[in-house]
């Protein structure tokens, strides 16, 4: 039976290997403090958080999230460890709830390895804290117990540390919210909520302008943005230590444990109609009162006792393309899961293996002779063992989700497609923006040679990052500085390419800044098939005019749309999205220009103007922390393949591999030739 505790209330645990559970609706910060018989804290080695996520027998999440799973193995704590602290806060930067009390309760859930509660406990009561101290696990006599303790802070996390007796609390809460700010940085963005009719939302600012202004079929309100829908795959996932987690597979719905608050979809559905600043509605009008969405494929019968075929598109959705979208991200997460269940569970492994050698090693009898070595081989006997199931529930998965792949990747439109895809060969420009882009691909080590596409949601709500420094290995051999330039510039027009093609001929500009000239070789097929605003801008005049007119189009539509004034915007505006491509930075800029793109990169996705920059960073090292936040605020890609993205729920270090156009191949000058016949159609 479930103890649905209230605060102060405890209950013992019969199992030693735990999850912790968190759901809060909005993301938050995990961590835990490992406490002695008094509850004190030694030191910051004593704290597991995003920065240090693993410590004996615990283990929390590399980031903040909505739901986390934090895995607890008691019998692994060490002798000293009396008492477990599962804390939460809300992660720093502008914009954010400041406090709990803007947010629905946090729940969180004690499970057992098989998913069934221990105990759970919904936070009420908080107001202006912005951290508390959720659960509190702690050994009493031999035996362990769990306590609801909904202690909060105003004062965030360095006033909880510091309440624990912890010196070093605001360095280590600094540490914390830097470690963070990092991991949102490399995060792939997690889809949204999805809107009331299944209809993925726009942030263009050329559908901001409304449809007498912009020519856009799309109905506007003004206000802000709303975000996309989120994927609901079809899949089981396994979680640490071999638990069920997620058997919806609905990545962003379903994950919340067992019992917690549910939340009615209509409650969050947004009006037909909305007061000045509230959202904006960017359903379209001929769908509102659309028959509901199909149901998806079936899959063909399967064979008794094997699992049914996958079918391309089996996920839910309004259209195929919504479906397939929904599929790929629900195989992300499956793949995420299926391997932290197989990470935990060597850990585990291995941590016993060691316990049991510490132990033979420990007493004098058993440390020569035969009784020691067959101790010793008893327990490395037993960790292979443990190794070796892990690796076959592991292979189960990854047998399912290539059959999967095998399936979905040909049936996937021009923009989730590969370049090798022959769907870009009937390539012909599109009447209406996707709902995503695909970006590359990313795969793990433990499940090569899968890989799973990256799309993100469009319009992008980052700017990109194009990483041409931090040499490193290509083809096997080490890439130089000048190669890595030109793989990174190749890396830009393939994307840059690809945004073109799937946006209506009508609803993209492209401006590119090359202050030297250095990219000119790699932008040829841009600037020949004639699809650029204008030529590549070059020196310090060229980068000021491009960056001048870009500002003021951000300043124009956003006191037209704050002002509700979308009429006072001049004759021929270009109502469109706007990419600007920035190469070589910081060449060519002086300090009003920094400040410009600063100011772009930062309010201009709202407003439908969007930045891609090709840039090494260190070649702006002389700027300091003044261009931190741009740099984190940019979705960072690699030339070359590299592990450095997270994925959303676990926080894997995914290695990512560009969507570049194969050697040889003429696929995009003919797409960009067809872009640019589009193009000609529409002037």
């Amino acid at each position: 039976m479930v103890a649905e505790l209230v605060r102060g209330q405890n209950h013992p645990l019969s199992q030693v290997r735990l999850e912790i559970r968190v759901s809060a609706g909005r993301p938050v910060v995990a961590a835990a403090t490992l406490g002695d018989e008094s509850g004190r804290i030694h030191g910051v080695e004593w704290v597991a958080h995003p920065g240090v996520p693993t410590l004996p027998g615990l283990e929390v999440s590399r980031q903040a999230a909505a739901d986390h799973r934090l895995a607890v193995d008691l019998d692994a704590m060490p002798a000293t460890v009396h008492r477990v602290d599962v804390l939460l806060a809300l992660p720093p930067g502008a914009g954010g709830p400041v406090s709990f009390g803007s947010l629905s309760a946090p729940f969180v859930a004690v499970t057992g390895l098989d998913g069934a509660e221990v105990a759970s406990y919904t936070i009420t009561g908080l107001d202006a804290e912005s951290a508390v101290v959720a659960l509190e696990l702690y050994r009493r006599q031999g035996a362990w117990k769990v306590r609801a303790v909904g202690q909060g802070y105003a004062g965030g996390l360095a006033e909880l540390l510091t309440d624990q007796g912890l010196p070093q609390a605001h360095q280590l809460a600094a540490a914390i919210d830097d470690a963070v700010a990092q991991g949102l940085a490399r995060s792939i963005p997690a889809p949204g909520p999805r809107t009331a009719d299944g209809e993925r939302s726009r942030q263009a600012a050329a559908s901001a302008l409304g449809p007498d202004q912009s020519g856009s079929p799309y109905s506007v309100q003004q206000g802000g943005t709303q975000q996309g829908g989120a994927p609901q795959g079809g899949h089981g996932a396994v979680g640490p230590y071999g638990a069920v987690q997620n058997p919806q597979g609905s990545p962003g719905q379903d994950s919340s444990p067992a019992g917690s608050p549910s939340v009615d979809p209509d409650a969050t559905r947004p009006t037909p109609t909305a007061p000045p600043g509230g959202p904006i509605d960017y359903s379209h009008p001929r769908r509102q009162n659309a028959a509901p969405p199909p149901p998806p494929p079936t899959a063909p019968p399967a064979q008794p006792g094997q699992p049914a075929p996958p079918v391309a598109g089996d996920a839910t959705g309004w259209s195929m393309e919504e479906r397939l979208y929904n599929q790929v991200w629900g195989m992300f997460e499956d793949l995420a899961r299926s391997t932290a269940a197989y990470r935990s569970a060597v850990d585990f492994a291995d941590a016993r293996l060691e316990k049991e050698l510490d132990q033979v090693l420990s007493d004098p009898r058993s440390r020569i002779g035969g009784q020691g070595d067959a101790a010793r081989e008893a327990a490395q006997t037993r960790r292979i063992q443990l190794v070796d199931q892990a690796r076959e529930a592991l292979e189960r998965d990854l047998v399912q989700l290539g059959a999967e792949a095998d399936v979905v990747e040909p049936a996937l439109p021009a923009a989730f497609a590969r370049w090798d895809n022959p769907v870009w060969h009937a390539y012909r420009a599109p009447m209406e923006m996707p709902m995503a882009l695909r970006l590359g691909d990313l795969h793990l080590p433990e499940s090569d040679p899968l890989r799973i596409p990256m799309l993100v949601r469009l319009p992008l709500e980052r700017g990109l990052w194009i990483d041409s420094g931090r040499p490193g290995s290509f083809d096997g051999a080490m890439a130089d500085s000048h190669e890595l330039r030109r793989l990174a510039m190749e890396s830009a027009v393939a994307h840059i390419a690809r945004l073109l093609a799937v946006h209506p001929a009508d609803e993209f500009t492209v401006h590119v800044v090359d202050p030297a000239g250095s990219g000119a070789r790699e932008l040829a097929p841009l600037v020949q098939s004639g699809v650029l605003a204008a030529p590549p801008a070059g020196g310090a005049a060229g980068v000021a005019a491009v960056l001048g007119q870009l500002t003021e189009r951000v300043d124009l539509v956003q006191m037209a749309v704050r002002g509700g004034a979308a009429d006072s915007l001049p004759p021929g505006f270009d109502t469109s999205q706007q990419l600007l491509v920035v190469n070589d930075f910081p060449h060519g800029f002086d300090d009003r220009a920094v400040t410009q793109l600063r100011y772009l990169a930062d309010e201009g996705p709202a407003v439908g103007v969007h930045l891609m920059m090709v840039a090494d960073r260190e070649d702006a090292g002389g700027y300091g922390p003044l261009l931190d936040p741009l740099w984190r605020g940019l979705l960072r890609l690699t030339p070359v393949a590299e592990d450095h993205l997270a994925d959303p729920w676990v926080g894997h270090a995914w290695t990512y591999e560009p969507a570049l156009v194969p050697p040889g191949s003429q696929v995009l000058q003919q797409v960009l030739a067809q872009v640019a016949r589009a193009r000609t159609k529409y002037s």
